[in-house]
This record gives C-alpha cells, sequence and structure tokens, in this order.
C-alpha cells in the first residue's frame, strides 16, 4: 500500500511538505504543489486523516459539539466557524448530539476525540462538574459558545442573556403593555442548555424594575423551535386572560406564536405584540421585532481563540474538579432591532 514516505521520496521533498501541499496550504509554493501531486497520481495515494498525522503530528481538525445542528443559532455558529477554520487550513468536525444525553457523555468520555481532532468548541452543551476531568484528559485548546457552564482554563464567547431579555421585556414595558407573556425554554428536555434559564430571569427582573409582579400563568415552556413557540401559546391561551404582548425566548418560538395567534383570529400587533430573541434570517421578512444577536460572530471568534494556541502548539491546563472560571470571557453585545410585531396596547394606543 501506498504511503506519505512513498510520494515524499518521488517528488523529493518531505512527508511535511506532502501533507501541506494535499490539504492546499498557503505555506507551500505552486511549483512544489503540482509535483506533490503528480507524484501522488503516480503512484495513486489518497490523503487521510492518519497520514497527515504521521506527517505532522496533527489532524488539523476541530471538533464542534451542538446540542441540534437543526436550530438556527447552531447552524450559524458552525458555519462561520466552519469559515475560520478553513481558511487557517483546519477542517470542522461536526458532533450532533441530538438533544440526547447519553451522545454528550460518549463524546466527552471516550478517547475518540483525541485521535480525530486538535481542538474542541463546546456550542451550548450543558457540562457538570463531573466533565471537567474527561475534558482536561483530552489535552487539547477549547474554546466554550453560548454556554452556561465555562471550562476552567477555557475561554468563553457569549452574550449576556439576562441583559438581552431584559431590553426585549423593557421595550414592550416602554410600549405601555402591563400584562406581558413569556415563552421559555423546555427545562424537562434531555439536553436542555441553560439559556432560557437567563432569558427567564431577565424577563422577571425586567417587570420587578418597573413595579410588575411576574405572573407564573403568564409564563409557558416550550421548545426552542416553531411548532414549539406556536404549542406553548396554545398553552397560554387556554389558561385564561389574553395578555397584551409576549416575549419569546427565540425568533422561531416568536414565529410559532404570530401564527397561532392568526389561526385564532387575533391581530399581531393590534390585539397582542410578540418580540423575538435572535435576529433569524427570517425575522425581518415577517417584520418581526427581536432582540438581534450576533450569532456569526460568535463562531468565528471562537474558532479565532483556537488557531492562536493551535498554530503555537500550547494547550491549557484546566484544573478538573474545581470551579468553572474561564481564562477569558468575551461577551458580545446585543440589540434591539423594531420593526411591526409590536406597537402599544390598545387601551393606551
Amino acid at each position: 500500500m501506498t504511503r506519505i514516505d512513498d510520494v515524499a521520496r518521488l517528488a523529493g521533498v518531505s512527508t511535511a511538505t506532502v501533507s501541506r501541499a494535499l490539504r492546499g496550504l498557503p505555506t507551500v509554493t505552486e511549483a512544489t504543489r503540482l509535483r506533490v501531486l503528480d507524484a501522488a497520481a503516480q503512484l495513486g495515494y489518497i490523503a487521510s486523516p492518519s497520514a497527515s498525522r504521521l506527517a505532522g503530528g496533527k489532524t488539523r481538525a476541530v471538533a464542534v459539539v451542538v446540542p441540534r445542528i437543526t436550530r438556527w443559532f447552531f447552524s450559524t455558529v458552525v458555519e462561520a466557524a466552519e469559515d475560520a477554520l478553513q481558511e487557517a487550513g483546519y477542517d470542522l468536525l461536526l458532533y450532533n448530539l441530538g438533544g440526547r444525553e447519553n451522545a454528550r457523555q460518549r463524546m466527552l468520555h471516550t478517547a475518540s476525540l483525541r485521535h480525530r481532532v486538535d481542538a474542541l468548541m463546546l456550542v451550548a452543551t450543558p457540562l457538570h462538574r463531573s466533565d471537567f476531568a474527561a475534558i482536561s484528559a483530552l489535552g487539547m485548546p477549547g474554546v466554550t459558545v453560548s454556554s452556561g457552564t465555562g471550562v476552567p482554563g477555557w475561554p468563553s464567547i457569549r452574550i449576556d442573556d439576562v441583559a438581552a431579555a431584559r431590553t426585549a421585556t423593557g421595550h414592550l414595558i416602554g410600549l405601555g403593555h402591563r400584562r406581558i407573556a413569556h415563552i421559555s425554554g423546555n427545562s424537562g428536555e434531555e439536553l436542555a442548555f441553560t439559556a432560557h434559564l437567563d432569558r427567564r430571569r431577565g424577563y422577571r427582573e425586567a417587570l420587578v424594575a418597573a413595579g410588575l409582579t411576574p405572573d407564573p400563568a403568564l409564563d409557558v415552556e416550550g421548545d426552542f423551535t416553531i411548532a414549539g413557540g406556536g404549542s406553548a401559546t396554545t398553552e397560554l391561551l387556554r389558561r385564561g386572560p389574553l395578555p397584551t404582548a409576549i416575549f419569546a425566548a427565540c425568533d422561531e418560538m416568536a414565529l410559532g406564536a404570530i401564527a397561532v395567534l392568526r389561526q385564532v383570529g387575533l391581530r399581531v400587533p393590534a390585539d397582542v405584540s410578540v418580540i423575538g430573541l435572535d435576529d433569524h434570517d427570517v425575522a425581518r421578512v415577517v417584520g418581526l421585532t427581536t432582540v438581534a444577536q450576533p450569532a456569526a460572530e460568535q463562531g468565528r471568534l471562537a474558532a479565532g481563540t483556537l488557531l492562536g494556541p493551535l498554530a503555537a502548539g500550547t494547550l491549557p491546563s484546566p484544573l478538573a474538579g474545581t470551579a468553572a472560571a474561564p481564562t477569558d470571557t468575551v461577551t458580545l453585545p446585543t440589540r434591539l432591532v423594531v420593526r411591526e410585531s409590536t406597537a402599544p396596547p390598545r387601551e393606551t394606543g
């Protein structure tokens, strides 16, 4: 079987140069790259991850872990991170947990990652104190994105979910709304990420600051999906008097809320105002008022924090079992985007 050193001998270069040339890295001249490609074609050699490790001791790949790739935020972060990593000559290996705790446990507590990737990015992936030893044993750089739990020794990229929720709720209060409902995430999910807890806290803080008492009947849980927002709104309508406004914990839930309100003959915003959080690609199309978060920027920054240690060959030193204290937390700003889905309530408009 043809090996990478066979290609190197025929091309008259080192195995490391063969590896770089076959990955298309800019550190190889065009003439050398063509010579390597010709040698590989003559010998029928196809590069593999194991060959790359033999040549340079690295996989040139980064693992990115998400709870569910079908959600807008996660897919946006992954796409931006992949663009940044590929530009630097790294591949992205996606671990989609599919909302399953056993998948999370298998990913963190087996040795498979150590042989496949050089670094790890955890996107809104729930962590427990017992995970820190397994993460430390990987011996690789890492970063968390939008995570309620940091990893000791790792940087963290996030937004202030509490402040973003206060902004959304405060916008509704400023319009004159007093009976404001909240559609939150589902804490009963098998792999529930924690952003919805901070957003509920921000919602309640904004109400209290305005002299309003949070009403548990106006706080309904649902999945972070359009269908989840719709079912939560149906439950909200079943519970009693109609709220004049709804703050949904994400734009997808807000879209589901609007759909259900319209199905029962209610007008948005004439009867009920609706605000979300994200600035989903569809938000502008449907005129959804929202608090925009820079999802793509979080992915790019997270990738950038890994590229430095990877280039330098440095590793973090997380302390297993200690309190989660990231070495550096970057909190990106959010902003209110007012569109057509919010207006003063009829009685004060």
